[in-house]
């Protein structure tokens, strides 16, 4: 009878080896605001940013993919600003190619961060305060809209993943060429991790960025929220001009999943940035008075400092100012709609690393 025991214990060991560990110790459900997804399955709802004052509120759409087994937690954030279509365009067709079956860890999806910006088709800022909601993090929950929406974020998605992906493309009237931001305010170890998660993105343009606070209660934008809180975190530019262009959304699509490969949250290799050409300082040109941009260069193009980048005029076609490089480098993107307000946007410039 000892001898029976004895074979049956060790055989309950060895099976016990062999099983998974979620045989034993069930994962808990994963939760986003009234979202909740158990393992190996996704849920798809709204957190809800009430009224307040005079505005009524809004909603943003977000979609929890919940794996089978155990990883961490990536979020992709799209349409911060409402204008930017290929990216959320991206965000919508993406969850479904997503086993949560074989995802090993959590991926929060916002599909349209501005809803307000988004539905009234502006660039830029909020039609409900005016504010661009890539200005105002890490939000405050009894501020304006944007400021909520801002605050909603950083509670149930930047303070709930390990890691960040904000995604952009050219706003409704920048037309511009792919490329993402490395941020280096972070810590060491921080900064080391944004780095592989901008190369295994995959855009072969990288402005490295070195001017974002460092402050948590003032990190200003999306993905410098993340870092400022410990967690690596990347933008990505993809797309333009309002546009749902094939090239955009693919890289986008495409960006998403070389992450999920890069974290071992699926099989295979990510088709990392081999030969990526590093930014290491850039200029954003802007207006210095409300008129008319005509444009003279396209994005990716490569100019001499003192080119002519466009002509500013009056509304009587009366030359304001010719807006030239700063320095020589590559366009990234250029204003290519003639209306600009004293303030925004025309172009920016990126200063091409030479090799070491």
């Amino acid at each position: 009878m000892i001898c029976r025991n004895l074979r049956i214990a060790a055989f309950v060991l060895a099976l016990s080896l062999l099983l998974p560990a979620a045989s034993f110790a069930q994962r808990a459900s994963f939760s986003v605001g009234p979202l909740a997804a158990a393992p190996g399955t996704r849920a798809s709802g709204f957190l809800e940013v009430p009224a307040r004052g005079a505005d009524q509120g809004t909603r943003i759409p977000v979609t929890v993919i919940h794996g089978a087994k155990a990883g961490p937690v990536l979020g992709l954030v799209a349409g911060t600003h409402g204008y930017e279509y290929a990216p959320i365009v991206a965000m919508q067709r993406f969850p479904a190619k997503v086993d949560p079956q074989e995802l090993a860890g959590t991926i929060i999806i916002v599909h349209v961060a501005n809803m307000p910006s988004f539905l009234s088709r502006t660039i830029y800022y909020s039609p409900t305060d005016g504010k661009n909601l890539n200005r105002v993090y890490p939000g405050k929950a009894d501020g304006t809209l944007s400021e909520r929406i801002a605050d909603a974020i950083t509670r149930e998605v930047i303070e709930k993943s390990d890691y960040v992906a904000d995604l952009h493309c050219g706003d409704g009237n920048e037309a511009l060429r792919p490329y993402s931001y490395w941020m280096t305010n972070g810590t060491p170890t921080v900064n080391a991790k944004s780095k592989e998660m901008v190369l295994a993105f995959g855009l072969d343009h990288i402005v490295i960025d070195n001017e974002r606070s460092g402050d948590p209660a003032k990190s200003v934008y999306t993905a410098n929220t993340a870092i400022t809180r410990g967690k690596p975190a990347i933008t990505t530019e993809t797309g333009g001009m309002g546009q749902v262009d094939a090239e955009g959304v693919d890289l986008a699509e495409a960006g998403a999943f070389n992450l999920l490969r890069h974290f071992k949250m699926l099989g295979g290799e990510p088709k990392r940035a081999e030969h990526p050409i590093w930014i290491d300082r850039n200029e954003v040109l802007r207006a210095p008075e409300t008129g008319t941009f005509h444009a003279r260069v396209k994005p990716g193009l490569t100019v001499a400092q003192g080119s002519i980048l466009g002509v500013l005029t009056d509304f009587f076609g009366k030359t304001i100012q010719e807006v030239r490089a700063p320095f020589s480098g590559v366009i990234l993107y250029v204003v290519a709609t003639p209306p600009v307000n004293q303030g925004e946007p025309l172009a920016m410039v990126g200063h091409l690393k030479m090799p070491e």
